[in-house]
């Protein structure tokens, strides 16, 4: 069915809504509680919430299916949303390609994605979303997607080429560039043109390198918390960049050759230095000497190596002795490849081993004096080193650091970026018009690290694996070889000399990298411009949403074990949740191998992914589920909770009523503290489930509810909800609550429900926040209005709130009158824009962010909001934190407390 007069008005009769064209362009698309593939067969998508999306082209706009279609499909065959898809880095050594792919449109379930009617969202974007962004990008809002980045030896530039193709790359229309275009920069970019054009159809645009690499930079500092990292005698820790205070800054880039770029903004800079030994010296002396047939072979026998052997040190010179006077050790080198002089034997003899070493050594500490006499020229005190020369490896950084820390005598130190080889190619990529990239900032982007290829015993075994079959396919033949799919971490060498005076630098685990394990250190940048910081925390720069310290050994190993013995029953489940087929149990048996290598691999190298935090950990494994598809392992048991917990609501509700609001109040309290023990990612929550039916532990738990808690603040929270004692009415009502809730079944239908009642009752205003993705058993946003619609079948409030708040779209309710409309308070959902059982609130959905203007109450209630995460964050209002305890160790470390302890924390907005 077509007609011209479509978008000025549609009227959709069954679910009563309108949309003037100017609404249909402002909403957002309609998002579905899992992820699919993407179209180019990798990873699945997991962004964490709706992409703000480009002006539509509604030109030929037609309604697919019938008219009797509930929700029918609106087809714009016109629509383009093609941008920019890749840039490339033609290198002297190295091509670092950085490619873009789109992400795919999540599928509208049935139940569809009703957060907030259409009215109420085009409000909400009107004040605090859309309209910002169109401002922000320039009026040219960009897409949500992926960031992928490649590299290739130069002299395999062919395989570039067949990867290019293979992913249908150059057919793409760049955005705001001619068709046929491609971005290139470094001098490949002249010498591969012809090559590029004669296999692609492309002409190869060529930018400015220098200019290439400090937009990269700058754009990484900018927009990834966990970019930068210091590493010194072994030690690497991620620094944060205040982006006030991030210029000026010295670009170290090390490739064939070394750059030093004086970098003071955006677009300014100035190469002040240089020189011409670097990782191409490295690579070219280092063939000739140990026959190595490439850079990562050199670099990984260099970890076997003895510099001693080969370089002179001063106690050779002092018999052994120190030089303190000038503040040199004995194991200072004094000359590189001095030791040499003295000695009568041929190559040969020499092990390839050591002579790596002492290369290595040589040229990564005169770059680290070079750079810091340059820093020392300008008065830098920050100094950046980048260049695939570098590639995670710890002598390299150590050395570096060392430099700088000694000839600066500790005031200067040497920073590292973890996609230190991608800079030119990332700049290259910004230069498309009409991007946007630029302007992003670390809350929207978020990175993820798919499995790749597999590793065993510190080898690299075939290429980065895509797709799912290609992924269980191969583990299947791997492992039936005997092999077990670990961490790429290699086996330590016996300790040697260093440069400074201190030990063979090693990792806390006393192991080192070599870099094909390090190449996975970058993952895969997702782009999700709709991300924002919540504007209700205190102090965004100072917000720590962790609570428990992993960067504690015995801390890590702890929840690390947590994990691994929870595996095989969440194998379990999720087999059981695709129907236990054998290519279901296949993907299973995948997804715990790939999962055990992560933490195979976080227990060798925990900074491997960034900062780790526990919200991280826990995130981390919701994300390799749904790498095997496997998207809501828990979805038939949380509907078997949600009915048999609204069975017991309606009587709930009468006992409720029956008590005067003060009585009313705690019993509210007890309830949501009751019913958060339904977590099955609780282990001692689990036995519990063995043993009892969901009502029978509910009122178990409910007996159990005597005060004092062990964190309790209940009389404060009461005090600040008084009410006049004649009239009933609210002292001071809330204008709005937001209320984040947790697990599904009787946490939701008979805790947070009843406690979201009794806030609207009181003229409340209240917005329930759920998870965007599923993790375990928490609700999701797209389920929640079906179970506001069960509960509202039993509560007239529930029914009038949630009619006004748009999500009983499908009820009409006579008895309730425009008048009514106006002065009943919404009952709304709206979702948090993650998938993790935690919450970190420098990246929430746009949406929620919107919402904290008028919002003055918020509730974090479960262990992972309240505990785990965000225990000791600080908002601009009141907020009350509401949790059991079902871990011994975190009671005992949180509220020095046992298990099935209760926290209700009450925090006032601080008066002004």
């Amino acid at each position: 069915m077509h007609t011209d007069g479509f978008f000025r008005c549609i009227v959709y009769q069954s679910c009563n809504w309108r949309l003037t064209k100017f609404e249909t362009r402002l909403l957002p698309t309609t998002m579905s509680s899992s992820p699919r593939p993407s179209e180019d067969g990798e990873e699945p998508v997991s962004s964490r919430t709706s992409p703000i999306r480009p002006l539509l082209d509604l030109s030929g706009a037609a309604i697919q299916g019938s008219r009797e279609d509930k929700n029918p499909s609106i087809v714009l065959p016109n629509q383009s949303e093609e941008i920019s898809h890749f840039a490339v880095d033609l290198g002297g050594s190295l091509i670092k390609l950085v490619y873009f792919s789109r992400r795919a449109d999540r599928e509208t379930t049935n139940s569809g994605n009703r957060a907030l009617s259409p009215v109420r969202k085009l409000d909400h974007l009107k004040r605090g979303g859309f309209e910002a962004e169109l401002r922000r990008y320039g009026g040219f809002p960009i897409l949500g997607g992926r960031l992928h980045f490649v590299k290739f030896e130069t002299s395999k530039v062919n395989d570039c080429l067949d990867f290019i193709q293979s992913k249908r790359l150059h057919l793409c229309k760049a955005g705001g560039a001619k068709d046929g275009v491609i971005k290139a920069t470094g001098g490949g970019a002249f010498k591969f043109a012809d090559m590029f054009k004669e296999r692609l159809g492309a002409t190869i645009d060529k930018e400015d390198e220098m200019g290439c690499l400090v937009a990269g930079a700058n754009f990484l500092l900018r927009a990834i918390r966990d970019e930068a990292f210091t590493h010194l005698e072994g030690e690497k820790k991620f620094v944060q960049i205040d982006h006030n205070d991030l210029y000026p800054y010295l670009l170290v880039n090390i490739g064939s050759g070394v750059s030093m770029i004086k970098v003071d903004g955006d677009g300014q800079y100035e190469r002040v230095s240089g020189t011409n030994v670097g990782g191409g010296t490295f690579w070219g002396l280092g063939r000739l000497l140990t026959k190595s047939k490439s850079f990562d072979e050199l670099l990984e026998i260099s970890q076997g190596g003895d510099n001693s052997a080969i370089d002179m040190l001063v106690g050779d010179i002092y018999g052994g002795l120190d030089y303190s006077k000038i503040g040199l050790s004995a194991s200072t080198i004094a000359s590189s490849f001095g030791k040499v002089i003295g000695q009568d034997k041929p190559l040969s003899e020499y092990r390839r081993e050591d002579i790596a070493l002492s290369l290595l050594r040589m040229i990564s500490y005169n770059i680290g004096q070079v750079a810091y006499l340059n820093a020392l020229r300008y008065g830098l005190k920050r100094i950046f080193f980048g260049g695939f020369f570098i590639r995670g490896h710890a002598y390299t950084m150590d050395t570096m650091s060392f430099a700088i820390r000694y000839w600066s005598k500790g005031e200067a130190q040497a920073m590292f970026l973890r996609h230190e080889g991608f800079l030119g190619a990332l700049g290259a990529f910004l230069n498309y018009d009409k991007h946007g990239l630029s302007n992003l900032t670390a809350h929207q982007c978020v990175e993820r690290f798919p499995m790749g290829a597999p590793y065993a015993r510190g080898e690299v075994y075939g290429p980065p694996i895509r797709d799912l079959n290609g992924k269980i396919t191969w583990m299947d033949k791997f492992v039936s070889k005997g092999n077990e799919i670990t961490a790429p971490v290699p086996t330590s060498y016996p300790g040697t000399t260093g440069l400074g005076g201190f030990e063979r630098p090693l990792a806390r685990s006393c192991s080192l990298r070599s870099d094909a394990s390090a190449a996975l250190n970058v993952g895969v940048l997702h782009l999700v411009p709709s991300l924002e910081p919540f504007p209700l925390l205190a102090d965004i720069q100072s917000y720590e949403p962790n609570t428990v310290d992993l960067s504690d050994q015995s801390e890590r190993e702890y929840w690390l074990k947590i994990l691994s013995s929870n595996l095989s029953d969440l194998v379990e489940k999720a087999v059981a949740s695709e129907g236990g087929t054998p290519d279901v149990i296949r993907r299973g048996d995948a997804f715990a191998r790939a999962f055990k290598a992560h933490l195979a691999r976080l227990r060798e190298e925990p900074a491997a992914y960034g900062q780790l935090g526990l919200a991280n950990l826990l995130e981390m494994r919701e994300e390799c589920l749904r790498e095997f598809h496997f998207q809501d392992v828990y979805l038939a048991i949380k509907q078997r909770e949600n009915e048999a917990s609204m069975v017991v609501l309606p009587d709930l509700l009468a006992e409720l009523d029956s008590l005067e609001p003060s009585a009313r109040l705690l019993a509210l309290i007890e309830g949501v503290l009751a019913a958060n023990i339904f977590d099955w990612g609780s282990r001692a929550c689990v036995e519990l489930y063995r043993s009892g039916t969901i009502l029978e532990i509910y009122r178990m738990s409910r007996n159990k509810m005597r005060r004092p808690w062990r964190v309790d603040d209940f009389d404060s929270f009461c005090d600040r909800m008084r009410v006049n004692e004649i009239t009933g009415i609210p002292l001071k009502p809330h204008k709005r609550a937001l209320l984040f809730v947790d697990n599904s079944g009787a946490d939701i239908v008979l805790g947070m429900i009843p406690l979201a009642r009794e806030l609207l009752m009181r003229g409340t205003e209240v917005v329930l926040v759920a998870n965007s993705l599923p993790t375990i058993n928490d609700v999701t946003a797209v389920e929640l209005p079906s179970i506001i619609a069960a509960a509202a079948k039993h509560c007239e409030i529930l029914r009038k709130a949630a009619t006004a708040g748009g999500l009983l779209v499908d009820v009409v309710d006579d008895d309730l009158t425009e008048k009514d409309q106006a002065e009943v308070p919404f009952l709304t959902v709206v979702e948090n824009g993650c998938g993790s059982p935690c919450i970190d609130f420098r990246q929430v959905s746009s949406e929620l962010a919107s919402l904290a203007d008028d919002t003055d109450l918020v509730v974090l209630e479960g262990m992972g909001r309240a505990l785990h995460t965000n225990f000791n964050a600080k908002f601009k209002c009141d907020v009350l934190k509401l949790a059991m305890v079902k871990n011994q160790r975190l009671a005992e470390q949180i509220i020095n407390g046992s298990i099935y302890d209760c926290v209700c924390r009450f925090e006032p907005k601080e008066q002004s």
